[in-house]
């Protein structure tokens, strides 16, 4: 865990220092080509930097906020777009590197074209933080429960302890920087469709990035050749292909297990259907649509047969549970060592 630890600060320490070099290229060189090119070697870096760790709960996160976010937002800066770059004068250093490799946007800030969301109540957190506290004791009788309910659980506590954890980074950062970090997951368990489940509810910042990089270049490609009303079809696929990609990229990191691109087919499965919703859409053109009580919970139920077959397993197939197991255990271990050292100390000044 020491060696683990050491190599979680070098990485960081050479995100922080890669950055610092980007905000100067882009204080010095136009953007355009020759600015990409300046910073391409940062990009190329930050996708495998993240390879120095093995942790869930290190290497995990540091891979989604550097192998995905900052790639992403670093080839927007080259040409001027996304929320690094803004007009004179040039963003500061101390908001460059925050808003560059962490899901955060500053208020107001319309450059990644996410909806403004009312700030969760912290009984919200809470009432997920108990939920995933549970994952212990499931764990430890993981032989005594059916292995798809064990994969329905594992889900579950995948959805909140990703939301925990950037809960505390948004926590930190508008601490300090006073900035914000837009919700990751607004409430996807309450989507009315397979589209606003993935444009509105899950995961808001990586479709943030997706929709600028991927969506609106490839759309506005497709437009020239099958019309702008149809041009979303293909720009949708791509979208999701990228996704899948840098998916199976994190999932890499974390477990180093061969890839064997289900998780890839998950979401160009996901991309079909929901480019056959959009067509559908634009076919009826609003004359008719299902209840929302029906269509809502038939697009959930669907997200999760779905990822019951094709995602979670590969997840598995990292052992992400095994790992994510051994190192809660390792770090309540390390917290009770703690304590016990400060009682020690007190009991040694008042003996």
């Amino acid at each position: 865990m020491e060696g683990e630890m050491n190599n979680f600060a070098m990485v960081w320490i050479t995100v922080v220092a890669s950055l610092c070099y980007c905000h100067t290229i882009g204080n010095i060189i136009k953007q355009g080509t020759t600015r990409l090119v300046a910073i391409l070697p940062v990009i190329i870096l930050f996708l495998f930097l993240p390879l120095n760790l093995r942790t869930v709960f290190l290497g995990g996160p540091t891979s989604f906020f550097v192998a995905w976010l900052a790639t992403f937002k670093l080839l927007l800066f080259a040409y001027g777009e996304g929320p690094l770059s803004t007009s004179n004068p040039s963003l500061p250093l101390p908001r460059f590197i925050p808003l560059a490799c962490f899901p955060i946007k500053i208020r107001n800030d319309p450059s990644l074209n996410i909806s403004q969301k009312a700030p969760k109540s912290p009984l919200n957190y809470a009432a997920k933080a108990l939920v995933f506290s549970t994952i212990l004791p499931v764990y430890q009788n993981k032989l005594l429960i059916h292995p798809k309910v064990f994969l329905f659980l594992y889900s579950i506590y995948t959805y909140t302890g990703l939301e925990i954890i950037l809960a505390l980074v948004a926590a930190a950062a508008r601490a300090v920087l006073g900035v914000e970090l837009e919700p990751q997951f607004d409430e996807p368990y309450l989507s009315t469709s397979l589209q606003d489940f993935w444009g509105r509810r899950w995961n808001l910042m990586a479709c943030g990035t997706l929709r600028p990089t991927v969506y609106g270049p490839v759309r506005s490609i497709a437009s020239c050749w099958i019309g702008r009303k149809w041009a979303p079809l293909p720009a949708v696929m791509a979208a999701f292909l990228v996704s899948g990609v840098m998916h199976e990229w994190i999932f890499y990191n974390i477990g180093r297990s061969k890839p064997t691109w289900d998780v890839t087919w998950f979401f160009l499965l996901h991309g079909v259907c929901l480019a056959v919703e959009v067509a559908v859409k634009k076919v009826v053109n609003g004359k008719w649509r299902l209840p929302p009580v029906v269509s809502g919970p038939l697009a959930v139920a669907f997200v999760m047969f779905t990822g019951l077959w094709l995602f979670l397993p590969a997840l598995m197939r990292c052992e992400a549970d095994v790992m994510a197991h051994r190192e809660m255990v390792a770090f309540m271990e390390f917290v009770k060592s703690l304590s016990m050292d400060k009682v020690i100390v007190f009991l040694s000044i008042h003996s």
